[in-house]
């Protein structure tokens, strides 16, 4: 036993302390990621509201850009990770997610500024705009990139042949630090929004990133080489590209030589053209990505994730206006809205210890029920003509499902970590974020659709229906890789004791 302990340390043998080191400078870097990406997702929406105070309008544009960028280049952002070496995407993520969010700031800061250029020089205020929408865009793509290749990469080559727990443990922690940032930055940002001025939140997030991104390179870059397994895992990448190119180019080589030989060139011609023209189309990076994820038997659990987007059962804008339009102060949805993310916190606490028990796909089945259970309310609530309760009720409901949701996305993302294979988890992890952002847009849609705060209850209704959809896949899913939902064998075993007591 003891022999075996030994072997599965190894890895760390006289340099206990050195990677313990390096993957706190993962987590320090990358909650200066986070922060800021965090930063700039809670104040643009009010950048937005301030610009042009008549109308939602430019913050709903802003929502929807940002949604369809990583719906759209999602895929291809999974492949570009993928083909490229880890210091290169490190360098590029890096530079452009903050020189990205730096341009916006300073573009927000000249709106803020030269206030009367919507009516003295319109041109130039559009402009403006659509600077912010257009960095905003390019900088949560970037984001993307840097969580794809951390979680998606990193964190696995860390933990191989280490025990299990330690995967289970860094995914948790990586979670609960974003969610951390996400219930911290609001608090920080809204005090200097408050007691300084919209501004100084703009210049603040500009000198943030300005300054962080040279931290944040050094410490990824520490992790990268103090670990050896990174750099070897980049280096099979890279040759695994190269050799699957030269493949191609082969067998390329020989259908063209397989292709009949006629009298007539340029049926021979019209043949190769159209045989070219399909594997073109196939080879397109969107449409490559999808084939590889279809292929996947982690599909279902990803759609399941992804369906949990198509909802406006979260603090987001749509509820948040809903629960403003019933009269619920601001400072209640505010209470609500942090004890919704310390309940999310608390489920990267709850998840390893319950992984540990009962297993990776098990402890998704229990995460999305109870997600399911804990929204029951809110359906209830629909029938409640006081409007003061049902909105309390709903707040309530939606705060505590929080346990399961984020439970069952770490459920999911460590079941792609573990069944995906090398080659293909980074465009995997593009493709599933893609997809997320599709359902979010089409959120918010469905919002545009039915937009009276009094048709609330019909978005309930669908984004319920959305959850229970979703649990359905899983438990098919659960079905295909155990053969059973339930041990239905100790149940039966239980009530037996239980009559012979």
């Amino acid at each position: 036993m003891e022999e075996n302990v030994k072997l599965k340390e190894s890895p760390f043998t006289g340099q206990q302390e050195k990677p313990s080191a390096l993957i706190t400078y993962l987590y320090i870097g990358h909650f200066l990621a986070r922060w800021g990406a965090r930063m700039w997702e809670f104040s643009v929406g009010l950048y937005m509201i301030n610009i042009w105070p008549e109308s939602l309008l430019y913050a709903a544009i802003y929502g929807a850009v940002e949604s369809a960028a990583i719906a759209v280049f999602g895929p291809i952002i999974g492949r570009w990770v993928d083909k490229l070496s880890c210091v290169r995407v490190l360098k590029l993520w890096l530079v452009t997610q903050n020189l990205s969010f730096v341009i916006a700031g300073g573009s927000v800061v000249a709106l803020l500024v030269h206030s009367s250029l919507k009516s003295t020089n319109f041109s130039i205020f559009i402009l403006l705009v659509i600077i912010i929408n257009v960095c905003g865009g390019i900088g949560v793509l970037s984001t993307l990139a840097g969580t794809i290749l951390i979680e998606r990469e990193w964190l696995l080559v860390i933990s191989e042949d280490q025990p299990p727990e330690l995967l289970t443990k860094m995914n948790s922690v990586t979670r609960r630090i974003d969610l951390s940032c996400k219930l911290l930055v609001p608090v920080i940002s809204g005090f200097i929004i408050s007691f300084v001025s919209l501004k100084a939140s703009a210049i603040t997030l500009a000198l943030w990133t300005t300054v962080s991104v040279w931290v944040e390179y050094w410490l990824f870059t520490s992790v990268y080489h103090g670990i050896p397994a990174l750099v070897q895992s980049s280096q099979r990448r890279m040759e695994r590209l190269i050799q699957c190119d030269m493949e191609m180019n082969n067998q390329t080589m020989e259908k063209d030589s397989l292709l009949p030989v006629t009298d007539d060139g340029s049926e021979l011609a019209d043949r190769k053209a159209r045989k070219k023209i399909s594997e073109r189309i196939l080879e397109i990076p969107y449409i490559a990505a999808w084939r590889v994820y279809l292929q996947q038997e982690v599909v279902l659990p990803g759609l399941a994730l992804a369906l949990l987007f198509f909802t406006v059962l979260s603090f987001g804008t749509l509820m948040t206006a809903t629960l403003e339009w019933e009269g619920i102060p601001e400072y209640i949805i505010g209470i609500s809205r942090g004890i919704s993310a310390v309940i999310g916190i608390a489920a990267t606490v709850v998840y390893p210890v319950l992984q540990s028990r009962i297993s990776t796909i098990r402890t998704g089945l229990w995460s999305i029920w109870s997600q399911w259970s804990f929204l029951l309310p809110c359906v209830a609530a629909i029938w409640i003509q006081n409007g003061f309760l049902s909105s309390y009720i709903l707040m309530g409901s939606v705060a505590i499902s929080r346990l399961g949701l984020w439970m069952f996305d770490l459920s999911v993302l460590q079941q792609m970590q573990d069944l995906v294979s090398e080659s293909d988890r980074l465009i995997v992890g593009g493709v599933q974020n893609s997809l997320q952002s599709l359902m979010d847009l089409l959120a918010y849609v469905m919002g545009i659709i039915i937009s009276d705060p009094r048709d609330f209850w019909k978005l309930t209704t669908i984004s319920f229906l959305a959850v229970t959809l979703a649990a359905f896949l899983y438990c098919i899913h659960t079905y295909h890789a155990r053969k059973h939902l339930f041990h239905f064998d100790q149940v039966l075993w239980g009530k037996c004791f239980v009559r012979a007591s």
